[in-house]
């Protein structure tokens, strides 16, 4: 299952916040839920375009939400980098 490595990983949810690690260099891979809106997303969606980060899409924004363990939609997410790869 592809949000696995979500569940049981460090991540970050909310767009704000995931843009802000990529800018960090801090994140593995990108969660988007195809509902999101284009706002939210886009800037996340162009940032990791241009760095090379994977980016995984979402069926929706709920299925997002409870992968990330919260009780609320999800429009983006991010999985961060081990520290054991950030260290190296």
């Amino acid at each position: 299952m592809p949000l696995q490595e979500l569940i049981e990983g460090d991540r970050v949810v909310g767009a704000k916040s995931v843009l802000r690690r990529i800018l960090r260099s801090e994140i593995e891979k990108v969660f988007i839920a195809r509902d999101a809106d284009a706002k939210v997303s886009e800037p996340v969606l162009r940032e990791a375009e241009i760095r090379k980060i994977p980016v995984e899409w979402v069926d929706s924004s709920k299925v997002l939400g409870r992968a990330c363990v919260i009780e609320r939609p999800a429009a983006v997410a991010g999985l961060l980098k081990c520290r054991q790869a950030k260290e190296a």
